[in-house]
């Protein structure tokens, strides 16, 4: 009897070490979670919200336009940010409304921001040219906002990112609970 209950307690500690492992490499390559930190994506996501970043297997060409991604900005900090545009991509805000390749485009996540806005424009009027220097975003780049247009240090200011600065695209704010969502 004692044979069989040390066999079983030995199988049982056998599979909570496998099922530990198998979490901790989930974790580690799959998903992070992550603390936002500042103001720069306000309205969508505040200041300690927490969200879940999907690093599983993607590519630069894989994201899409206004998907929101934490990357690396130096050694030490990693920012939240929302593409606005992909490699190729000619990028101009006019009156406060953004064209892509010459065509307007819509930003419905900044429509609750306009709506609070005192000020009038969110985004001042620029060109990547005015920029960078360079007209369209570069292969193996993209050009990166935050939501908080008027509070927000991004590729306005810093340039491009490379796309292997990308952790991964925000997938889930968890916290605080009642605000929990999967669309930015």
């Amino acid at each position: 009897m004692r044979e069989v209950v040390k066999r079983e307690g030995l199988e049982w500690i056998k599979a909570f070490a496998l099922g530990m492992i198998i979490f901790i490499f989930i974790r580690i390559f799959f998903f992070s979670n992550y603390v936002v930190e500042g103001e720069s994506m306000l309205p969508t996501l505040e200041d300690g919200n927490k969200v879940v970043v999907n690093k599983l297997g993607y590519e630069t060409e894989d994201l899409e336009r206004f998907d929101v991604i934490v990357f690396h900005a130096n050694e030490e900090e990693d920012f939240v940010k929302r593409v606005i545009g992909l490699p190729g991509d000619k990028v101009e805000y006019r009156e406060d409304m953004l064209f892509i390749n010459g065509k307007k485009v819509e930003e419905p996540f900044l429509k609750q921001y306009r709506e609070q806005s005192p000020v009038g424009y969110l985004t001042g009027d620029f060109t990547l040219q005015d920029l960078t220097g360079i007209e369209r975003v570069p292969e193996g780049k993209l050009f990166v906002l935050g939501d908080n247009r008027l509070g927000s240090w991004d590729s306005r200011q810093f340039g491009f990112i490379s796309e292997n600065q990308v952790v991964g695209k925000v997938n889930l704010r968890y916290w605080p609970l009642e605000e929990m969502d999967v669309s930015f």
